[in-house]
């Protein structure tokens, strides 16, 4: 019996009215069906109860001896404090393992879980939506050698809705409450409510893996799904961005460079500030206060006091903070002033192409139409098909002769996966041949 069936025999879990569906249901086109399924099921407790956080090396080396003889792939989850503390760290892990149960850790008392990364270590890690998660549990030393991502599988097999609640109700007829989603993770102690959100999530993660394996199976794209689950175990840790203060919300207000100085001067500051004080830069400035202070260009504090985000709630003394950085950006040379837009490494906007290279507009035009064909003859969203940019890329410089071994080889040194190359490169063959309308 599996999880799931064992969870809707135990009827202390859920509320009358209704039953898992049998497989998920999809219809003969390939797409999930959506035609009216049974009521879904309420999940409201953990199968063995809500357990104990592990928060001591004592707790936690039986936790290891524990999955490390479980069976079958692992269910991992982590839950962050994203717009309440600096940085995106985890604040819980939650793992559940066929003969070991449900885990809670709690990674600040426990911050090097590296023994139970290397416990699992062979062993098929199941995650909704593992990037997100990948980063942060990284830094408390588990990283998976195999995993299986609920999130893309749903995609590549043209789920609409693809969020852990609406799969696992589509595809498992139960129902999760998501109420605790945002709250503040950080809280210690935590909450009985949140930690039985926490459980709940990874209840049925194994479950819903399973479903969606005999769904890309049937569909034919189970050795996509396993590429694309291969690139993620082996991508690098993302690069720092370059120059972030410029992902102000609202810079495009911002025009001139010296503006521009003190958008990145003030940006700094609140950085610096909110990681000394381990908050979300948010709570020490708003975005739009920043924009709103680089456009006004205050000469002194009484003027900078009169900005919205910098009212009465606002004391001397971080007004006197505020100040100086836009005081530093006002007294710059123009020589260190930043540049308008960051350099392109890249092709330039598709929307200047017709200027630049009508041919190349032309290539990209027939490009996209011939993918977004593709993307729906497949059913699954454009992007997971192939990234936009390396279309982009493509099309605007075509490798020599533009045949299908060019075509294909750019793809591939772009990132694409072998079964995207397959399939998309006789797309973009087409689509080099196209000439200005």
């Amino acid at each position: 019996m599996t999880d799931a069936q064992d969870t809707a025999a135990d009827t202390s879990l859920r509320t009358p009215g209704g039953a898992p569906l049998d497989d998920g249901g999809t219809s003969a086109a390939g797409a999930p069906d959506p035609s009216p399924s049974p009521t879904p099921i309420p999940l409201l407790e953990p199968r063995e109860g809500i357990p104990p956080v592990i928060a001591d090396e004592t707790a936690l080396a039986e936790v290891i001896a524990a999955f490390a003889a479980g069976s079958g792939p692992v269910a991992v989850d982590a839950e962050r404090a994203s717009g309440y503390r600096y940085g995106q760290r985890a604040y819980l892990v939650q793992l559940r393992r066929e003969g070991a149960g449900t885990a809670l850790i709690d990674p600040v008392a426990c911050p090097d879980l590296s023994g139970l990364g290397e416990a699992l270590s062979g062993v098929e890690w199941v995650l909704h939506a593992a990037t997100q998660d990948l980063p942060c549990l990284r830094e408390i030393g588990m990283l998976p050698t195999a995993l299986f991502d609920t999130e893309l599988a749903g995609r590549l097999c043209g789920f609409p809705r693809v969020g852990l609640g609406a799969m696992v109700e589509g595809v498992l007829g139960f129902v999760l409450e998501k109420g605790h989603s945002a709250v503040d993770w950080s809280t210690r102690p935590l909450p009985e409510p949140w930690l039985r959100y926490a459980a709940l999530d990874v209840e049925l993660l194994v479950d819903l893996r399973d479903a969606l394996e005999k769904e890309l199976d049937r569909q034919g794209k189970l050795e996509w799904a396993r590429q694309e689950f291969a690139a993620i175990v082996a991508a690098p840790p993302p690069e720092p961005r370059k120059d972030p203060w410029r992902r102000t919300s609202g810079m495009h207000k911002v025009r001139r460079r010296r503006q521009l100085a003190v958008v990145r001067e003030l940006w700094q500051a609140r950085d610096r500030i909110a990681q000394r004080r381990d908050v979300s830069p948010g709570k020490v400035l708003s975005d739009a206060a920043i924009v709103e202070a680089a456009l006004s260009m205050p000469s002194q504090v009484h003027a900078l006091s009169a900005l919205n985000g910098f009212g009465h709630r606002v004391g001397r003394r971080q007004l006197e903070q505020w100040q100086a950085a836009v005081d530093r950006a006002r007294a710059l040379p123009e020589s260190h002033l930043p540049q308008p837009g960051q350099p392109v490494t890249g092709p330039p906007p598709p929307r200047a192409w017709a200027d630049k290279d009508p041919a190349a507009a032309a290539r990209l035009s027939a490009a996209r139409a011939g993918v977004s064909a593709l993307a729906e003859q497949l059913n699954l969203p454009q992007e997971n098909l192939i990234a936009p940019d390396s279309v982009r890329r493509v099309c605007w410089e075509p490798p020599a002769g533009a045949d299908a071994d060019g075509v294909a080889a750019a793809l591939a040194g772009y990132g694409a996966r072998p079964w995207q190359v397959e399939l998309v490169t006789p797309v973009l063959v087409t689509a080099l041949s196209a000439k200005v309308p």
